[in-house]
């Protein structure tokens, strides 16, 4: 049988392709009718596919076509194809389709303006993201006519009960913006409802449309300023970014310079009060103001977010607290941008950009203590051999700023080996780092001339000219001439072929001609002979040089300087013959013109003395820009760049970010107490009890039986909370977030003085709202108290009936600011030391004190402290072959998940490795060699196996960090010199960690962990998964959770997290009665691995 072939046939003009049976040619006539077949068109098979009625065509070509549009390929050609299938009933095609339609809506507005009707049928459509899609998509149409439909679409979207709506929303906002500004003041409204939602997905997103649309409206921030506050640290980084920018703004404009004063806060004090002098009024009004609370607030809640792993959201708190915190605190970034410079080379320079800028002007302010900022981590700052150039200058630049007296020796020796660098720019680099510390410090000035002189010598000819042009400065600087320097440098102008040193040599020739005078005649008759060949920055030294000797040394010089004079005046250089005519009108004045005053005053214009050069950083000038961005990185105005606005003298009325809640409503099935009380503000209590008045305690009494009734409350809520709905519990969680505590807490210290009340209540609200900011869940008993207290109306008859009891309470139980997690306790590290109902180590007793369990009642847990980690129901046992032992020359390996965290980090999933010898030799060094790991990955290697005998097995431990992904972990096993390649791969269950947890902080985390982060699914169960065990036995040998211990008997929970992002993973499963089916939802933020683990319990689940 013949085979076909392809031949080039000329079809209309051009050379096209045709398959061609083997057969005998055959001569075509041109005038002959005869149908060649054409070539198909590219797309063509892709267009069927997409008219074809098979939902699994349809998905195979959009997944093909979006995969040429992440390649960079045209696929402009198959909009009208696509389009067609934004009705479609598949959803996975569905979302596809408006994933291709947001690329090229704008390319295809007339095509896409044709199903415009269909996007404003998906806006109400069941799933979110198909919601969000359509938006997406309609806001991609750049068509002025669309104006209307879109404004309708957010403001619609404005109102959704999916926060990813809501968010998409707030992204389309700037694209009407930018396509009708008319539409601004309706847009102000809706950022205005979206800057109020409660929810971080949204947050970030409304503050972004807040900033493009109007940054100038800074009252819509006000009464939203402590919300955004507290919820900085759960909004998601790109929103973080956002956030921190925009409060940098605010905070410069609403609170006063918190630095304003304190250089005169910084001289020396008198060690007994007695002896200072009485402050006038001028001075005490240049005493520094205390922070505003709102203002401490943003800076504490900022600074955990320098632990984050985005680079850019470090960037930002460092830059917040470069503008807006003491100077005192900004010394707190210094070690979170150290860890960046580990980061990739272009973060490392934007990094070490920001770093030198802070460097260069906390080094200008000379304030006590700023120098020594990035001084502890002076060697991360050492130059290495793999950095490029620019990264090397920037370190260079940092470790030059910090040189003291005290580093100045470890600085130098660090240079010195610099400079026999291959790198001929980084080595000038380090040069001129070497002269510019000998010219900030005088001690080691000499030194480092004697160094730089040294480096005359070099063979290299750009060091040694780099060096002429430093000690030219430096010698320039020093108030006594050295001589044999001079005469040194002037021996070198025969091998010196730089310009720049040239003319450096013939500078200090001239301005020190008096200290060489037979030395400098000399080399300005050399070079005269060679002055028509010189560079002009040579030419015009020459010209100087001449005219300095002819003043000093009029007898030797005349007609030397005459000659060169003259060689000047017929220069191609316009420069260089002017300014051969000037200074020979000055040094020899035409007849008739021997008076001229400035030929009289020739010697002294010439010959005086000059100001030292000063040495700045390169880096001075970048001060008028904001850090971290991208104006301040390439020290240029960049489009669109707003200049950081300065503080005011005065602080605005703090009261505008002061919000009233408004009352609580009471579900029907939350039981609460029929009688709330008033609480009275606590007053401030004295350090001893015995100074204690009656009626501080009756104040004290009353404020106690008000808490304590506050706890019964307290305990109420958290029961009835397991049993209200979904709904309710999810409101509540949204009160806990807005609700703000209204009374002063008690600070126990030496004195008992009171804080002048300006503002009375609100201004004690503020303090209060800064203690409780360290997380944006704050427990449950303080915030139902608080709210309480706002809405309570009765007489206090019931509190003055319980005093006596709680007075004898008071006795027993240590009073506190509620239950707080251990992370708050560390995040408030600057608050007074709270009264703590965990154990305290007190060295005088010399041990653990707990309080008995008759003196302080049983309270509450607050959400979340249930949740807790905990070791594997089930270990597999079932191995997984990595390398057999024909591939492996008689070595077999063997993997098996322990599911226990690795000792190296708890980030890591321990992987045992067994090691077999099936051959009759002895096996040896057995070690990991290379590897191949994705980005974010990482591996620990085991113990390396020297001897491993025949018929032999032993094991090791590998640490895997799959940086919650599935991609397998490669690295090489080197075996005696031999290497293989091994592949492990991890079941997504083996990526989980159990999580102990009770079912109430189970249903908080679920509710908050619907919409698109829930996953569900039908499964029809086999004979044998019907009863409650089976099922459990087989979610565990299926994944690493817990179970959950549930009050009903027809569900059945697990919990757990990933390994390394420590996200929550939430599995619930329903037990059919009746039926054969069983539904299971799991909630994860990681959507890859919650549609994963449900793919997998399905599959476990159908196996008998």
């Amino acid at each position: 049988m013949c085979s076909a072939t392809i031949a080039p046939v000329v079809i209309e003009g051009r050379w096209k392709y045709v398959p061609r049976l083997c057969e005998p040619a055959i001569l075509l006539d041109p005038k002959a009718d005869i149908s060649i077949p054409l070539v198909k068109d590219r797309h063509e098979d892709l267009k069927q596919m997409l008219d074809s009625n098979k939902d699994g065509l349809k998905l195979e070509a959009m997944k093909r076509i979006i995969g040429m549009v992440a390649k960079g390929r045209d696929a402009s050609e198959l909009f009208p194809a696509v389009v067609k299938n934004v009705v479609s009933a598949n959803l996975e095609v569905k979302k596809l389709v408006y994933v291709y339609l947001v690329r090229y809506a704008e390319e295809q507005q007339d095509l896409a303006l044709l199903s415009i009707s269909t996007f404003q049928r998906a806006l109400k459509d069941p799933n979110q993201l198909i919601r969000a899609c359509a938006l997406r998509v309609l806001s991609s149409i750049r068509v002025p006519v669309i104006v209307p439909i879109m404004m309708l679409a957010i403001k619609d979207a404005m109102t959704d009960m999916s926060p990813y709506v809501r968010k998409t929303a707030a992204h389309a906002i700037p694209k009407l913006y930018n396509l009708d500004p008319e539409q601004k003041e309706e847009l102000i409204q809706v950022i205005e409802k979206l800057l109020s939602d409660k929810t971080t997905l949204v947050v970030g997103s409304a503050v972004m449309a807040f900033e493009e649309v109007c940054p100038e409206r800074i009252d819509l921030i006000h009464k939203n300023y402590r919300k955004l506050c507290n919820l900085l640290v759960d909004v998601e980084e790109w929103g973080q970014v956002i956030i921190i920018n925009m409060l940098t703004r605010y905070a410069r404009t609403q609170f006063v310079d918190p630095n304003a004063g304190s250089e005169d806060d910084d001289r020396e004090r008198p060690f007994y009060e007695d002896d200072e002098e009485i402050e006038d009024d001028e001075t005490l009004a240049k005493r520094p103001k205390p922070m505003d609370p709102d203002h401490r607030l943003l800076l504490r809640n900022a600074k955990p977010l320098l632990q984050s792993r985005n680079a850019a959201v470090v960037l930002g708190v460092a830059q917040l607290y470069q503008h807006i915190a003491p100077r005192t605190e900004v010394s707190l970034v210094a070690r979170a941008l150290v860890r960046l410079l580990r980061s990739h080379r272009e973060i490392q320079a934007v990094v070490l950009t920001n770093i030198a800028s802070m460097s260069t002007r906390r080094k200008a302010s000379g304030c006590k203590g700023e120098k020594d900022m990035f001084e502890p981590y002076l060697k991360s700052f050492f130059v290495r051999s793999s950095d490029p150039t620019h990264i090397k200058a920037l370190k260079l630049e940092v470790l030059t700023n910090l040189a003291t007296d005290t580093n100045i020796s470890v600085i130098l020796r660090e240079f010195q080996t610099y400079i026999g660098s291959s790198d001929k720019e980084f080595v000038a680099a380090t040069i001129q780092a070497i002269g510019r510390c000998a010219s900030n410090i005088r001690e080691v000035t000499d030194t480092c001339l004697s160094g730089l002189v040294s480096l005359l010598s070099n063979r290299d000819e750009s060091v040694v000219g780099e060096s002429v042009v430093v000690i030219r400065k430096l010698l320039q600087s020093e108030t006594v001439g050295h001589k044999d320097i001079i005469s040194h440098m002037a021996r070198l102008m025969d091998n010196i072929k730089i310009p720049m040193a040239r003319a450096s040599i013939l500078w200090l020739l001239g301005e020190y001609c008096d200290k060489v005078p037979k030395i400098a005649p000399d080399v300005l008759r050399k070079m005269a002979k060679t002055f028509i060949s010189e560079d002009d920055i040579v030419k015009l030294q020459i010209l100087t040089l001449a005219t300095k000797l002819y003043l000093t040394n009029p007898k030797q010089t005349r007609l030397l300087c005459q000659y060169v004079y003259n060689l000047a005046k017929y220069d191609t250089n316009y420069d260089i013959r002017d300014r051969a005519r000037l200074t020979r009108a000055l040094v020899f004045p035409s007849q008739g013109h021997e008076d001229n005053k400035l030929a009289k005053h020739a010697k002294k214009i010439f010959l005086a003395t000059k100001p030292p050069p000063v040495q700045q950083s390169s880096f001075k000038d970048r001060d008028q820009f904001q850090l971290s961005t991208l104006s301040h990185l390439i020290n240029a105005r960049a489009t669109g760049y707003q200049d950081l606005p300065p503080f005011p003298e005065e602080a605005p009325d703090p009261t505008v970010r002061y919000v009233e809640l408004p009352a609580s409503f009471t579900p029907e099935n939350h039981h609460k107490p029929s009688h709330p009380k008033k609480s009275k503000p606590q007053k401030m209590k004295s350090f001893y009890s015995d100074e204690s008045s009656p009626e501080d305690e009756s104040e004290d009494d009353a404020s106690d039986s008000s808490s304590d009734s506050d706890s019964d409350s307290d305990s109420s809520d958290s029961d009835s909370s397991e049993s209200s709905s979904d709904e309710d519990n999810e409101s509540d969680s949204e009160e806990e977030e807005e609700e703000e505590p209204r009374f002063k807490r008690k600070v126990s210290g030496g004195s008992s003085k009171k804080r002048p009340e300006k503002h009375g209540v609100s201004q004690s609200s503020g303090s209060e709202d800064t203690d409780s900011s360290s997380s944006s869940s704050s427990s449950g008993s303080e915030s139902s108290s608080d709210e309480e207290a706002e809405n309570s109306e009765d007489s206090d008859e019931d509190v003055k009936k319980k005093k006596k009891s709680d007075r004898e309470q008071r006795n027993s139980v240590p009073q506190g600011r509620g239950n707080r997690s251990n992370l708050d306790l560390l995040l408030d590290l600057d608050d007074t030391p709270p009264a703590m109902d965990t154990p305290l180590l007190t060295p005088s007793l010399g041990g653990l004190l707990t309080p008995s369990p008759s003196s302080q009642p049983s309270q509450p847990l607050p959400p979340g402290a249930s949740i807790q980690p905990a070791s594997a129901k089930f270990v597999p046992t079932v191995t997984q072959e990595l390398l057999n032992r024909i591939s492996g020359g008689g070595l077999a390996v063997a993997c098996r998940f322990t599911r226990s965290p690795h000792l190296y980090s708890p980030r890591m999933t321990s992987v045992e490795l067994s090691f077999t010898n099936n051959g009759s030799e002895e096996i040896r060094d057995i070690s990991v060699g290379s590897k191949k790991l994705a980005p974010g990955m990482a591996l620990h290697e085991f113990a390396g196996i020297a001897v491993l005998s025949p018929d032999t097995t032993l094991n090791g431990t590998i640490g895997v960090d799959f940086n919650d992904t599935t991609q397998p972990a490669m690295f090489d096993l080197v075996v005696g010199g031999r290497t293989f390649s091994i592949n492990i791969t991890a079941p997504i269950g083996e990526l989980l960690m159990p999580l102990a947890m009770n079912e109430g902080d189970f249903n908080l985390n679920q509710i908050k962990l619907r919409g698109m982060n829930e996953q569900c699914g039908v499964v029809s169960l086999s004979s044998g998964n019907k009863d409650i065990k089976s099922l459990v036995n087989r979610v565990y040998e299926t994944a690493n959770l817990l179970q959950v211990q549930c009050s009903s008997n027809d569900i059945v929970k697990f919990g757990g997290q990933t390994a390394s992002g420590k996200a929550l993973v939430l599995v619930s499963l329903s037990l059919p009665q009746d039926e054969q089916e069983s539904t299971i939802s799991v909630n994860c933020e990681k959507m890859v691995i919650s549609s994963m683990l449900l793919k997998e319990i399905k599959s476990a689940l159908k196996r008998d």
